[in-house]
């Protein structure tokens, strides 16, 4: 199976080429100029041997179910109390971590189940679906981002149990903002990881989960159907997406717009169906600015792939349609991980410019509170998707290497203190870091850095501008990280 690459001037199925030739590319599949009317689903039963009263092959309702519980975990965070011997907080994050909701037990907390501006049709998560849970999909490799040799699922456990002692979920003292960290690189280490390195990367091969076999026995889909619907449900648009604009799309993830989430007009929002979620909500803030159009590439190419599928009519797929599925892949895996390259780049640039009001705080001896609310906050949100980048199939180790050392494992304190390990008790291991200056510098590198590995266009928050100054200013020595 081939592993994709992104490196900002190439795009092809193994190598990309020039900018001009993605472009061709994602036109002749029919992304760019798409007419907008397309919705995913419903699409018929082609499963031969199924003999029961289903009409839509569509099920994607385990990954809506994991949406929400990582909506519930990012909530949850926030409510650390290190008063409580009972370790409550601890124990509910876990729930929603592990437990899969076949009793109906776990409540839906994000969408609010109580809103009168953005009533929701359903109510518990097993409502979606009872046999989902995050941490059996979690990222099994060790996570060289995070210190301690960790696997995915342990680094949530960790950082989970960390929020559930910590006073709202924020740990001043080390700079971890733990409902950051724990929903993006869930983001990553769940949704992004299962989807395109998993059902999109070996599922898609001709020898697994082959079309003219159920995927499991019994089911009224095949194979490559289910498969291909699981990423969807991962990738996080509602299935009306390519009727909304960006700005619409986003909306409906902050639960501002009833009326474009509410496809059927049933005067409620169907959560599997008409909602924004994770990735596709950040698609949908870059496209916002008209630079990108990451949410309708994506969404797009899932529709036309799942057609293509679904014309097998429940027969193996041929090498030219297993090879055509592959360009969908292509589109879908590199404009993700687009998207996630473009958050790094954004908060990269928070990082930076909440350094600068730290440094006119200290020189001041005020409005260092507020200065550093938002830098935990931004810094958190940078490493999160730092780490979620890194969960694909996409192997960049030089990248990743540098993009982590820049970073650190902590963010640098203003008493210029950072975390450098974690002891086997599980307590942060802290050093002298760098100056702020040279840090500063740090965020700048890992700018240039996203920019020149990724086809990035939105580059919010770009502050690589002042990248002159700063070299000028700290002088052209390396950093301790040296990068």
């Amino acid at each position: 199976m081939y592993k994709y690459t992104n490196t900002g001037k190439q795009l092809t199925k193994f190598t990309f080429v020039s900018t001009i030739a993605c472009a061709f590319m994602v036109s002749s599949i029919g992304l760019v100029n798409a007419d907008g009317h397309g919705v995913y689903g419903p699409f018929p039963i082609t499963e031969k041997s199924y003999n029961g009263s289903k009409k839509n092959s569509v099920s994607y309702g385990g990954q809506i179910a994991r949406q929400l519980q990582h909506n519930a975990l990012k909530k949850l965070a926030s409510k650390g109390n290190p008063g409580d011997p009972t370790n409550a907080p601890e124990k509910k994050m876990l729930s929603y971590l592990n437990t899969k909701d076949k009793s109906k037990t776990l409540a839906i907390l994000d969408p609010s189940p109580n809103s009168s501006k953005f009533p929701i049709k359903q109510k518990m998560i097993g409502e979606l679906s009872g046999g989902a849970n995050l941490s059996g999909k979690a990222d099994k490799r060790i996570q060289t981002s995070w210190p301690g040799n960790m696997s995915g699922v342990d680094v949530i456990k960790f950082m989970i149990k960390k929020a559930g002692k910590t006073k709202g979920g924020v740990d001043t003292r080390n700079g971890m903002n733990y409902p950051q960290l724990i929903s993006k690189y869930t983001m990553g280490a769940v949704l992004y990881h299962q989807a395109c390195d998993n059902y999109l990367d070996e599922k898609m091969t001709a020898s697994s989960k082959p079309n003219n076999k159920p995927y499991k026995k019994g089911a009224y889909y095949t194979g490559k159907e289910h498969s291909w619907d699981e990423a969807f449900g991962y990738w996080g648009a509602a299935a009306h997406t390519m009727k909304l604009t960006a700005a619409q799309s986003y909306n409906i993830a902050k639960k501002k717009d009833l009326k474009a989430a509410d496809y059927n007009n049933d005067g409620v929002v169907d959560l599997k169906t008409e909602m924004t979620y994770a990735h596709a909500y950040y698609a949908s803030s870059y496209d916002k600015t008209g630079k990108t159009n990451y949410l309708k590439n994506v969404t797009k190419a899932f529709i036309d792939g799942r057609k293509l599928i679904t014309s097998a009519n429940g027969n193996k797929l041929s090498k030219a349609q297993l090879d055509k599925i592959q360009d969908y892949v292509q589109i879908i895996c590199s404009n993700w991980e687009d998207v996630i390259a473009e958050s790094v780049f954004k908060y990269a640039g928070s990082v930076y410019k909440d350094l600068v009001k730290i440094e006119k705080a200290l020189d001041s001896g005020s409005g260092m509170d507020a200065a550093m609310s938002k830098y935990l906050k931004h810094w958190g949100e940078l490493k999160g998707f730092a780490m979620a980048l890194q969960a694909g199939p996409d192997n960049k180790s030089d990248t990743f290497n540098r993009l982590n050392r820049m970073m650190g494992f902590g963010p640098l304190m203003p008493n210029l203190s950072q975390v450098v390990g974690i002891d086997s008790s599980g307590n942060y291991i802290k050093d002298q870091g760098s100056s702020i200056g040279y840090y500063k510098l740090h965020m700048l590198k890992i700018q240039k850095l996203m920019a020149k590995e990724y086809a990035l266009k939105a580059k919010v928050n770009d502050a690589t501008g002042g990248m002159a100054a700063l070299l000028e200013q700290v002088g052209t020595k390396k950093s301790a990280e040296n990068d």
